[in-house]
């Protein structure tokens, strides 16, 4: 392919929210963390290590009965979210990573295993509650 020589209207979507094909057998609820496997597939946020984020869940999808791909989930991939932490923080986490934990449960990276990151802390609201940064 060849570079440009001309002007070109390139296609674009704001993706912000997403529809992505969601890992046979699985459930995902609408607010929860969602991740994708290592075949692309959506899962429910954990701790589980190959997992990447990809963003909240704005709506249930069960597919479990279903194959993978069977259904979709809609999931948003940016903005502030309040999280719930496993232990408790203080002020000064603001601007750490918050990692995943399971699907609505985030944690210090120290504290997780395989240190999944959902986003970053930037703001306190009390010592188990923070907004969250998930942009990618």
């Amino acid at each position: 392919m060849a570079a440009l020589t001309d002007d070109k209207k390139t296609e674009y979507r704001e993706g912000v929210e997403i529809s992505l094909p969601v890992d046979d057998g699985d459930v995902i609820y609408a607010g929860a963390i969602v991740c994708l496997n290592a075949d692309g597939y959506a899962v429910p946020g954990s701790d589980t290590v190959g997992l990447k984020m990809a963003g909240i869940a704005r709506e249930k999808a069960d597919n479990s009965a279903g194959a993978d791909g069977a259904v979709n989930v809609i999931v948003r991939r940016q903005g502030i979210f309040k999280m719930t932490f496993s232990a408790a923080i203080t002020q000064a986490a603001v601007g750490a990573d918050a990692c995943i934990v399971d699907d609505q449960t985030v944690a210090l990276a120290a504290t997780t295993t395989n240190g999944i990151v959902a986003g970053k802390i930037v703001e306190l609201i009390d010592s188990t509650h923070a907004w969250v940064d998930i942009k990618p």
